[in-house]
Order: C-alpha cells, then sequence, then structure tokens
C-alpha cells in the first residue's frame, strides 16, 4: 500500500450532527494541500449515529479512514490509537468539535515541509468560550507553565502537525497517564508556534469534554511533569513545624507569665486541621501509587474493534 504524504487523525465522540461538516472542511483544506492524504477519524465508541454517518462518507471518499475503538476509552487513548494508525509523512491531530479550524492544516504544512521545523502547534489567541470554563483552563496553563519541568507555551492543545522523526519519538513514549500536549513539548525537536482564535462549536452547543474530564486530565499533566503535589506535602510540613515551634514557644512564655492557655475548642479545630491536612497528603501519595500500579499494569490503552481502509 502507497505510503500518504500526510494524515490527519480527529478523535470523535457523538457528534453525529457536525461529522458531515467536519469531514467536508478537512477534505476541502486537504486537497489544497496535496491529493495524497488519508483523514483518519477515530471513533471514541460513540453511542449515537457518529459511525453510520462517517462510514456512509468514506463510501464516497476512500481516503476518509474510520477506526472504531471497542468501547469509549477516552481523549488522550482516541488520539493514541489514529496515531499509531496513521502512515503519512506527516501527521497532523485535531479535535472533532470544529473548535479548532481545519483550514489552518495549509499553513502548518507550509511551516514543516522545507524541514526548517519538525513540529508545528496551535496556539490559542482567544477561546470562544464562557469565562468560567476560560478562567479555570487559564489558571491551569498558568500553573501549569510555572511548575513543570517543560518550557511549554501558554494556551496549547492537541492541535498541531509533526513530521515522521518526531512522531516517532513522540510514540515512543509509553505510559498510561497520558496529557498529549506535555509529551509534545518533551521530546523536544525544533518546534514553532502557530497563533489561532479558537472557535465556537458550529451547532452552539457546550464543548463536549465536561469539568470533570478536564480536571482529570489537568491531574495527569500536574502528577506527570510537575513535582508540585510533592511540593505542596514538603512546604506545608515545613510551614506546620514552623507554626508547631511558634506555638511552644508561646505556651511557654505564657506559662511563665501566667496566662491562661488556649480553651479546648481552640484545640479541637487546631487537631481537625491537622487532620484534614493528613487526609490531604494521603490522597496525594494514593495518587502517585495508583498511577504507579496502572503504569505497571501494563494494559493496553485501548482496542480497535475495526479499522475500515483500503
Amino acid at each position: 500500500m502507497p505510503v500518504p504524504l500526510l494524515s490527519v487523525v480527529i478523535p470523535v465522540y457523538n457528534e453525529e450532527d457536525l461529522i458531515d461538516t467536519l469531514v467536508a472542511r478537512c477534505l476541502a483544506a486537504l486537497a489544497a494541500v496535496t491529493p495524497d492524504f488519508e483523514l483518519i477519524c477515530v471513533d471514541d465508541g460513540s453511542r449515537d449515529r457518529t459511525l453510520a454517518r462517517l462510514l456512509a462518507l468514506r463510501a464516497a471518499e476512500p481516503r476518509l479512514k474510520v477506526l472504531c475503538l471497542s468501547r469509549n476509552f477516552g481523549h488522550q487513548a482516541a488520539y493514541t490509537a489514529g496515531l499509531h494508525a496513521a502512515q503519512g509523512q506527516f501527521v497532523a491531530m485535531m479535535d472533532g468539535d470544529l473548535q479548532d479550524p481545519p483550514e489552518l492544516l495549509p499553513r502548518m504544512w507550509e511551516l514543516l515541509r522545507y524541514d526548517t521545523c519538525d513540529v508545528v502547534y496551535g496556539q490559542r489567541t482567544d477561546r470562544a468560550e464562557g469565562w468560567g470554563r476560560q478562567l479555570l483552563i487559564k489558571s491551569f496553563h498558568g500553573i501549569f507553565r510555572n511548575f513543570s519541568r517543560l518550557r511549554e507555551a501558554d494556551n496549547v492543545g492537541n492541535f498541531s502537525m509533526l513530521n515522521r522523526r518526531a512522531l516517532t519519538a513522540f510514540l515512543s513514549l509509553q505510559e498510561k497517564n497520558r496529557y498529549l500536549p506535555g509529551l509534545r513539548s518533551f521530546i523536544g525537536f525544533r518546534q514553532v508556534s502557530l497563533p489561532y482564535a479558537r472557535e465556537a462549536r458550529p451547532d452552539g452547543t457546550l464543548p463536549k469534554m465536561s469539568y470533570q474530564r478536564l480536571f482529570a486530565l489537568a491531574l495527569d499533566a500536574l502528577f506527570s511533569f510537575s513535582d508540585l503535589p510533592i511540593k505542596i506535602c514538603l512546604y506545608t510540613g515545613l510551614l506546620g513545624i514552623i507554626v508547631f515551634m511558634l506555638a511552644g514557644m508561646y505556651v511557654v512564655i505564657s506559662k511563665l507569665r501566667g496566662v491562661a492557655m488556649l480553651g479546648w475548642s481552640s484545640l479541637g479545630l487546631s487537631l481537625y486541621f491537622l487532620g484534614s491536612i493528613q487526609l490531604l497528603f494521603l490522597g496525594i501519595m494514593g495518587e502517585y501509587v495508583f498511577r504507579i500500579y496502572r503504569e505497571n499494569q501494563n494494559r493496553p490503552l485501548y482496542f480497535v474493534q475495526h479499522y475500515h481502509q483500503d
């Protein structure tokens, strides 16, 4: 089978209302680059008619390939499945909700084609989302930038294009708790940004990724690329020791001066506070232990039910 020049990987989940527009815009954008491409849509266990629509579209366009996972494995696993299936010399990643415009793919290709860089990633200058969601995402990026061991740009996501050399390095990373923008930054190579404004979903609905999944992804990023959780435990413990020493000095001085000691209510509140801090630290340690356990289980990230290709 001939190797395509360009592959585009798009994970989709319950996107039956957008899938026709998504495929049409992607095909139009890719046709402006080269006729030698493959568009890989990864159906992440959709429960609506997303898969049926994809197969109907594939009947008219064989360069559209449909990778069906056996169930919903999550956004990052679906991306990984598509990247493993991609055969192109250059491989792009983009979300399936059309918030990342496919029309930017030719510009990414222009930056990569002359071998002046290995990775092009989209950097969002604006987001057409609610202020609450924007505030949380900006807060996460600020924390990640300041406390991670990576030099990742602000407001970047999965939207990117890599050459085969960078993709081979990217796919060599086997951890189960995956934060793809962090992994992309981790591999190094020559990376450049492409600023763009992230659009709202064309159907006017809210993004599919819930706050719960965003929070879980943020934890994956922080626990995988930052020692912030451990530093919180360490510095809080040191602060507790200092407070204990100061409180001890206060008690001794008060005793010598004949001042009445603190009451039982203050003591009870202090014990309650310390107990809560200990439970928090046990939770942080538990997160690390569980992640180590999960990595050592060596379970596959995903299972493929069927790959509709030539």
